[in-house]
């Protein structure tokens, strides 16, 4: 029999215009086919969605009706027989993979315990009420639900974004940067150009006892000479130590047990002390003889207050008045200013010796010309009255001649900056306490205040912003007195505590100050005026 079906198997496919019955169908036949099955899958699938008691049921790719004819092998345990016009597609290649039926498990069924109601009534309610401008709408406790629940939505992703400005890219390890860095870094200068910040020591240097030092605002008991010697006033008593040497020596000692001395002033060159005591006297003294030279009478109350201009020296006095005394001359006193009605408890020179700037108790601030050294004036050429409290911390500064600045008391605790020339209040910071003193840095724009109550603190500012540089705390009561050294890098400050701190807060790079140096060495005339000085 297997001739006969062999020969007639090779007749049927010589005959060229007969149908042909076996063989692959056509490609539309196929897509026709897969197309019914996938609409028949999502048919049922859909029906199983909405059966909610009822078990899914499980799919194949055989069409409909023959899947409700033939029973699946796992109902009875056999194979389920082939179509009888299905044929193996001939090919050269591996059989066609038979594709697997739909299970139960790879279908997503969603869970609505775990479905986030919040969430999602969050975010429509959001879209909703963007388009109907919601700020209008909504109740403090409804704005302050949208942001709890965008906070715990959007997490830490609102504050650090891909692209940022506000952090900079960090920094490639040492030996790894390449060649082209300057060209792709974020500054305008490269690293290596930019000025490293100052150190600035947060202890002092050195601390010195300073028994019985008067507590009085209003005094002026320490100065540091150029010779670097510092004059400080313990009670009755002057005693200088010598700062590069360490040497401690008591110049002189008021001979009434109740007689103490209330201010000291170096001269310029810094070879005579000038001393004001409260019997109203103005001594004159040789340091490196020990000797007292003059003794300068006139003020009817105690000196608080000494200045130098060359050989001008100028007191003031609790009486309100201010003496100009010519130490050259037996007459010494040539001048007096009378325009305070309290204690005058702050005088200073300007550096060019064109202005005297006076502070008293009566909050007054009183800019005098350099004309007024001789005679008597009772007109200043500026009277300031923005202060509120006493004024006794007075500082010019050294790269601007006509710049002052000045500190008020407990009820004032400003500091403020005055053009004398104009006559203008150029800036004012609150320091939010009491202003004792006030010294300019010589090397660096930026300026020291020492402070009372509550902090009893030193502040290093940055002028003209007046931004705080450094905070120095040490002094367990206010700071009252301040003094610069000779090369401007360390500051001595005296204390109601009984102590003296040296802080070394204005160094300067030898490097940088050696440069300095030579280059004004090189300046035509030069030598000229150092033969004159």
């Amino acid at each position: 029999m297997a001739q006969f079906k062999l020969e007639d198997e090779m007749k049927s496919v010589l005959k060229m215009d007969a149908p042909l019955t076996h063989g692959p169908q056509m490609k539309w036949q196929r897509k026709s086919v897969d197309n019914g099955n996938l609409s028949m899958n999502s048919s049922a699938a859909n029906g199983s969605l909405l059966a909610s008691s009822k078990t899914p049921m499980k799919f194949s790719n055989q069409p409909a009706a023959s899947q409700a004819k033939t029973p699946s092998s796992q109902e009875t345990g056999r194979k389920t027989p082939k179509s009888a016009g299905a044929h193996k597609t001939p090919s050269k290649g591996s059989k066609t993979p038979k594709k697997t039926p739909l299970k139960a498990a790879d279908r997503f069924i969603p869970n609505r315990t775990t479905t986030q109601f919040d969430v999602s009534h969050f975010k429509l309610t959001r879209e909703i009420q963007q388009e109907n401008d919601p700020q209008e709408m909504l109740s403090p406790s409804q704005v302050e639900y949208q942001r709890v629940m965008s906070d715990n939505l959007n997490g830490d992703r609102l504050s650090h974004r891909i692209i940022s400005y506000k952090e900079k890219a960090p920094s490639a390890p040492e030996g790894h940067q390449g060649n082209l860095r300057v060209l792709y870094s974020t500054t305008k200068t490269p690293a290596s150009a930019k000025k490293t910040v100052r150190h600035i020591p947060q202890v002092p240097e050195r601390i010195l006892d300073a028994p019985d030092i008067l507590d009085d605002y209003y005094l002026n008991l320490l100065d540091w000479s150029i010779n670097n010697q510092l004059a400080v006033c313990l009670g009755g008593s002057v005693y200088l130590w010598n700062a590069s040497s360490g040497e401690i020596t008591q110049l002189c000692q008021m001979d009434g047990p109740e007689e103490y001395i209330g201010a000291v002033a170096w001269i310029k060159e810094g070879n005579y002390l000038a001393v004001g005591t409260s019997s109203g006297e103005v001594q004159l003294w040789d340091v490196a003889q020990q000797k007292r030279l003059r003794n300068m009478t006139g003020h009817s109350a105690r000196v608080g207050s000494l200045s130098w201009n060359s050989y001008i020296l100028s007191s003031g006095s609790r009486s309100g008045n201010i003496h100009h005394h010519d130490v050259r001359v037996a007459e010494h006193h040539v001048g007096t200013l009378s325009a305070h009605s309290q204690e005058v408890c702050g005088v200073r020179w300007s550096p060019d010796g064109k202005y005297l700037a006076s502070g008293a108790n009566d909050n007054l601030l009183c800019v005098w010309p350099a004309q007024t050294s001789v005679g008597n004036a009772s007109q200043p050429l500026h009277t300031f009255t923005e202060h509120q409290a006493a004024v006794k911390a007075l500082s010019w500064c050294p790269w601007q001649p006509s710049l002052l600045a000045s500190g008020g008391g407990t009820a004032d605790r400003h500091i403020r900056f005055w053009n004398c020339n104009t006559g203008s209040n150029l800036s004012n910071v609150d320091t939010k306490s009491q202003v004792c003193s006030i010294l300019w840095s010589k090397e660096h724009r930026e300026l020291i205040s020492s402070h009372g109550f509550a902090q009893n603190q030193l502040i290093i500012w940055k002028y003209p912003s007046m931004s705080k540089v450094a905070e120095l705390t040490g002094h367990t009561a206010r700071v009252l007195h301040m003094a610069m050294s000779p090369d401007g890098e360390t500051v001595v400050s005296a204390g109601a505590d009984e102590t003296l701190r040296l802080w070394k807060c204005f160094m300067v790079d030898k490097e940088t100050k050696k440069t300095k140096s030579k280059s004004v060495g090189k300046e035509p005339g030069s030598t000229l005026r150092t033969m004159i000085r």
